[in-house]
């Protein structure tokens, strides 16, 4: 009986490079071993199609081909660093930490984005603080894979991340913000907070509001609802808040939801017609938070809310959630004569929810 893997492993030096890919992606299928050195020869093959079937096979055979993978980091062919760092950012482990960390200085900014997303992988705190510097690199596609990767590493990367939102460059304070919310860690509320609340870029003060919605700790809440009044921030506090659940939140969301005590200086939408203010949005934002908190006693407003154009669609979204307890408050609306959009949106909902005629 015929060996099909040496077989395989012989058509990837064919003068055909078609018969070279597909040995390539046959040998990937059968993960075996043996067929790592020869997969890694043919990064450097002249034809697209059969590197990229390397690249496949080497992926599916895995924590085999890990460290000559490492080795091809340093080859002399650039080529061949970018397809040695596409495998590793999805098998790499902690022998090739070394080389990885050396990587991140790389010319080639694939390279050092591959690196960075390799390094998230691995999950070890010695890449830290060679990864907080690519929170500054000209490549946005390398600051944000730096910021997952930092994120990923979790806790032991807090106190390098605070660190960062001190930094005078503000894409540094961005992608540091975008790290801290992606850890979901209570402890990186209070330096997201200071960031709120002190820094002058309105871009970071924003993305500090989303990354306290992204970690959703309560103790944010009293802050948020501060917030909740500057007009510019007001949207991203009530989505955040919708997203933390806090029950505390529910009687400024149904403020916000009927319209009542707007911000002093609301501004016409970008874009939109006249009668999309900030408050308007405001107002279907904080009828869909209502929907996310689950309060009974938002049920009447999100009721409401259904007769206007402005929040009618996030309403019904918002009473699905409330699942059979929206149904008596929804019936009624049935039998009144009352508009036909309305009425859709009303059917709509009693259908997500389960509700059939003559069933309760």
């Amino acid at each position: 009986m015929g060996d099909t893997v040496a077989e395989q492993i012989a058509a990837l030096t064919d003068d055909d490079w078609a018969i070279r890919e597909e040995a390539a992606m046959l040998l990937g299928t059968m993960r075996d071993p043996r067929a790592v050195g020869p997969l890694v020869s043919l990064l450097r093959d002249s034809d697209r199609a059969v590197r990229e079937a390397a690249i496949g096979a080497l992926t599916a055979i895995g924590e085999p081909s890990v460290p000559v993978l490492g080795l091809c980091l340093s080859d002399p062919q650039q080529a061949v660093q970018e397809a040695a760092s596409t495998v590793l950012a999805s098998i790499a482990d902690s022998r090739v930490l070394a080389p990885l960390i050396e990587s991140l200085k790389n010319s080639d900014w694939i390279v050092r984005m591959q690196a960075a997303r390799a390094l998230g992988r691995i999950n070890d705190q010695a890449s830290v603080p060679h990864l907080i510097p690519l929170l500054q690199d000209k490549v946005k596609a390398v600051r944000e894979e730096a910021s997952t990767a930092l994120a990923a590493i979790g806790e032991p990367a807090l106190p390098a991340l605070r660190d960062a939102t001190t930094h005078g460059d503000w894409l540094v304070r961005l992608h540091a913000v975008e790290a801290l919310g992606k850890t979901k860690s209570s402890l990186a509320v209070e330096p997201l907070l200071s960031l709120l609340f002190n820094d002058h870029d309105s871009a970071i003060r924003e993305d500090a509001i989303r990354a306290l919605g992204d970690i959703g700790d309560p103790q944010a809440v009293e802050y948020l609802l501060t917030v909740m009044k500057e007009p510019g921030l007001r949207i991203l506090a009530i989505n955040a808040l919708g997203r933390i659940g806090d029950r505390r939140a529910v009687p400024m969301l149904l403020a916000a939801a009927q319209g009542v005590t707007p911000p002093d200086h609301m501004r016409a939408v970008s874009g939109c017609a006249d009668q999309w203010t900030e408050d308007r949005m405001a107002q279907a934002a904080a009828v869909r938070a209502l929907g996310m908190v689950g309060d009974e006693s938002a049920l009447p407003t999100l009721v409401a809310a259904l007769h206007s154009t402005f929040t009618r669609a996030e309403a019904a979204a918002a009473l699905a959630q409330y699942r059979s307890k929206a149904i008596p408050l929804l019936l009624p609306l049935l039998a009144e004569p009352t508009d036909d959009n309305v009425r859709y949106h009303v059917k709509e909902t009693l259908a997500l929810i389960g509700w059939r005629p003559g069933r309760i």
